[in-house]
C-alpha cells in the first residue's frame, strides 16, 4: 500500500507545473544570454570592421602621397611636371586646413571681439 499512497499523494499536474517553469526559467535565461552574446558579437565585428577600413585608408593614402613625392624627387628641380606636383600638394593642404578651420569655427560659439583689437588689426593690415 505504500506505493499507492506515494502515487496518490503527488499530482501530476503540480509536476507538469515544477517541469513548465523550470523550463520557462532555462528559456529566459538562454535568451538573455543569445542577446549579451549577440552584443559582444555585433561589438567585436564593428571593432574589427573598423580596424579594417582604417587600414586601409591608411595604406592607400601612404602609398598615394609615398609615389607622388618618390616621383617628384626623380624630376629635375626645373621640370614644369615637377612645379605643378608640389603646387598641387601646397594648394591641397591649404585647402585641407582651411576646411578644417572652417568646421571648427562652426562648433565654436562665436565670441564678439572688442573694437580696440579689431581697430589695431585694421591699422597693421
Amino acid at each position: 500500500m505504500s506505493t499507492k499512497e506515494a502515487t496518490l499523494d503527488t499530482d501530476p499536474l503540480a509536476n507538469l507545473g515544477d517541469a513548465l517553469e523550470t523550463a520557462a526559467e532555462t528559456l529566459g535565461d538562454a535568451a538573455t544570454n543569445a542577446r549579451e552574446s549577440a552584443k559582444v558579437a555585433a561589438r567585436k565585428v564593428k571593432t574589427t570592421a573598423r580596424s579594417g577600413v582604417y587600414h586601409a585608408a591608411y595604406g592607400l593614402s601612404f602609398g598615394v602621397v609615398f609615389a607622388a613625392v618618390f616621383v617628384v624627387e626623380l624630376l629635375p628641380e626645373d621640370n614644369v611636371v615637377r612645379r605643378g606636383l608640389e603646387d598641387g600638394a601646397e594648394a591641397g593642404f591649404d585647402s585641407a586646413v582651411a576646411k578644417a578651420e572652417s568646421r571648427q569655427a562652426k562648433r565654436r560659439p562665436y565670441i564678439e571681439r572688442p573694437a580696440d583689437v579689431e581697430q589695431v588689426e585694421e591699422s597693421v593690415s
